[in-house]
Formats: C-alpha cells, structure tokens, sequence
C-alpha cells in the first residue's frame, strides 16, 4: 500500500482538531453520563468530526469486512440467545466508530505517522508533570494538588505503594497511566542511554519514567519487562543479554520484596494458574478476577471456537461459566463486562477470528530495528507493541484512551517504513546507474 507524506498545515482549525483527539486519548475520567453506557467527554470528537470524515474519505473496505462479520455474527447470537440487543449495540457501535473514527484521523493528517506519534509523546510529558505534582503535593499534604476529583467526575485517589499513593495523574487509575504510558516509557528508556534522543530531552524522558514507576501499577510493571525485551532484541539479545536479564531480574526482586500489592498479585496468577485454587483472604482479589474470566473466556470458546458468541456477550457467558458465584464477598465478581483482559474478551466474543486478525496485524506490521535506517519506525513500532500486548493482556476495555488509534498507527507505522526502504532502494539503484 503506498502513502505519501506531505506537510501537515499547522493552522487553527488544525490545532482544535489536534487537541480534542488526543484529549480523547488522555481524558478517560471525565464521564457526562452513565445510562445506558458510560459517555466519555472523549466521544464528544467523534460525534463531531465523524460526519465530516465520512463524506471526505468513504469506508475503508478492510475496516468494513470486518465489522460486517462481527455484525452478522453479533445478529445469530442474539437471535440463539447467546448475546442481548442492548448490550451488542452498545459496544459494537463504540468499536466501528472509534476504529473508523481513527483510521481517518491517521488520513485527515496525510499519513504523518512520526508527528502524531510526537503529538502522543507531548502529551505524556504534560501528564507526566501532573504526575510528579501530584505525588510532591501528597508527601505535603496539599489536598487540592493530588486530589483532582475536582476536575475530574470519574477519578479517585488511589492509595498504596511504598510512599501512600500510587501516582494516576489525569487518568482513572494507574492501571490505565500504566496503558497509555507505556509507549512513551519505551523511547523514555531509549532516550536515558542514547547519545542522541529521540524528540523528548533527557530530562523530559527522567519525568515520564519516574512517574511511570510511581504509578505502582501492576500493568505498568509488565510494561517495564517489555520495554526492557524489547530493547534487548532490537540492540543484539547476544550482546545485551548480560545486561538485560540481570536488570529485569533485580528490577523484579525490588518489586517483589517492597511492593506488597506487587508480591500479592504475582502470588496470586502464580497459584491460581499452576493449582487452580483459591483461597479467601489469601489469594489476592484481582488475581482471581484475572483467572474466572481465564476460565470463562475458554468454556465459551469451547462452544463458539471460530466466531466467538458475539461483540458484547462476554457478561452473559460470565453468568453460565463464572467460578465465583458462591463467593459473597464483594469484589470477585467484578470485570464480567471486560473479562478484565482484552485477549480474554476476543477470545470469548470474537473467537478465533478476532484474535488471528491481532496476531497477524502484530507479526506482519512488526518493524525491528535496522542499523542502516531511520530510527522512528522502530521506535514507534516497538512502543506502540508493548501498549498493545499491555491492553490484550490485562485492559478489556475495547476502545478507552483510543486504543484504536494506536492498533492504526502501528499498521501505518509499518507501511511508511516500507515506502521508507523503497525508496532508499530507488535511490541507492539510480545511483549505482
């Protein structure tokens, strides 16, 4: 597929557009109403410019197979009584129109995938910065700069970790600065030991990785291996080797040993998975939730293997299937909308055509790094994979912090750097003629 690239026009018009999209990307905690789904202040955008986008560039037929079999799929399961109407409308419209939403973002801003990408990692700094303000104006007892239920109606303070509170800075809970973060946490971490960073300062780059730490995130310490891996295979897994396991291992002995939620987590999925026993009081609440939609996700696979039982049903496979149904504590019921895991739910609604369509698109768009090339593709690409596995892991949540535009900006991020290799090939032959 061939793009090309022009200067975007920074003009007014430009920038609100600018703002408001990655306002919907970084504000998931501001809700304006509740019944009969949560609407973000973010969707607010796509009301607005979905219209305009639909005129100017048409469907993408790629897009749209996709989501007529999911529509045709979601239609059965209802009618056999394996999804509900309400529920399957609600969240398969928020998916079509978010995906197609952002693949005409990617097109409204001629395919400039390295400066929406800066964009992205702009607004992670400015989050950041809130972050530190945060954790310094709670170790002051300033209540008015670390609460921010203020500003936002969807927001709490979450207390924990080694100094009293785990840093969420503008998002709900650290688990999702734990998401959104983690792209930018990986060129952070490319930035600290580089001659030459990569758009952010040095310093910019020590900002996001301190509070991408503070957010005591269990999430965002899987983000940590990752990036660290990932950076491994990308530099020589042979020569970092020596390195990078005895840094990820420290770095996990540190977490284990100080980090009490950590070590409970961990615990927890390690007992749950290897015994499948649970134990009240002892098993952490959260490890079990992670393990019942497991155990639910596979049951209905068993019966919907290819397609899954359809966009939204997961709550009522979690009805037949669920192992907590005689635990009365609060809390171990919890996640049944999301499976609390974004693979989970594939697996559960979508089958095995939703989870092969992420496996090819994570496999055949993969950009490694190239001594010889630029240095953004790689970049790009290897930060927005350890968001995406991050979400396909532990955030069921189909489309929250515009996850689609991140799943589109690595699959462009891809085709740019081919066109990138094709030319350099063109020139390189004209040169040799």
């Amino acid at each position: 597929m061939e793009i090309s690239v022009d200067p975007i026009k920074v003009d007014r018009k430009n920038k609100w557009i600018t703002f408001f999209i990655y306002f919907s990307i970084f504000i998931n905690s501001i809700v304006l109403f509740k019944e009969p789904f949560e609407f973000y202040v973010g969707y607010l955008i796509y009301l607005i410019l979905l219209p305009i986008f639909l005129v100017r560039y048409g469907f993408n037929k790629y897009l749209f197979i996709i989501f007529f079999v999911l529509l045709v799929n979601g239609v059965f399961n209802i009618i056999i009584g394996n999804d509900t109407a309400g529920q399957f409308i609600k969240v398969f419209t928020g998916l079509f129109l978010s995906y197609f939403f952002y693949y005409y973002v990617i097109l409204e801003f001629k395919y400039d995938v390295e400066q929406l990408f800066k964009w992205y990692l702009y607004g992670c700094y400015i989050a950041a910065i809130l972050g530190i303000i945060q954790f310094v104006s709670f170790q002051l007892n300033f209540f008015w700069g670390y609460n921010f239920h203020w500003l936002f109606n969807k927001w709490g303070v979450a207390k924990g970790g080694n100094f009293g509170i785990r840093v969420n800075s503008v998002f709900g809970e650290p688990t999702y600065l734990g998401a959104v973060l983690s792209a930018a946490f990986f060129v952070s971490i490319y930035n600290l030991f580089k001659k030459e960073p990569y758009y952010l300062t040095r310093f910019q780059s020590a900002i996001i990785v301190v509070v991408y730490i503070l957010s005591f995130s269990g999430l965002g310490q899987t983000g940590i291996f990752l990036s660290l891996i990932f950076l491994a295979i990308n530099f020589g897994l042979v020569r970092y080797i020596f390195i990078a396991i005895p840094a990820a291992l420290l770095l996990f002995n540190l977490l284990y040993n100080n980090s009490k939620d950590f070590r409970e987590r961990y615990d927890g999925v390690i007992q749950l998975f290897t015994t499948g026993k649970f134990e009240l009081g002892k098993t952490h609440g959260s490890s079990f939730i992670l393990y019942n939609n497991y155990v639910v996700a596979m049951e209905n696979a068993k019966n919907n293997p290819l397609l899954g039982s359809g966009i939204g049903s997961h709550p009522i496979a979690f009805e037949k299937y669920s192992i907590g149904k005689k635990i009365k504590v609060y809390g171990f019921n919890l996640n049944s909308a999301d499976a609390n895991s974004m693979l989970l739910r594939l697996i559960s609604e979508t089958g095995l055509f939703g989870v092969v369509i992420f496996l090819f698109i994570i496999f055949k768009y993969y950009v490694k790094r190239d001594e010889n090339n630029d240095t953004f593709h790689w970049l790009v690409s290897n930060g927005v994979l350890v968001m995406i596995l991050l979400n396909l892991f532990r955030q069921g949540h189909y489309f929250i912090n515009g996850f689609p535009f991140f799943v589109i900006l690595y699959i462009y991020n891809s085709i740019s750097y081919q066109n990138h290799l094709d030319k350099s090939k063109l020139i390189t032959d004209v040169s040799e003629a």
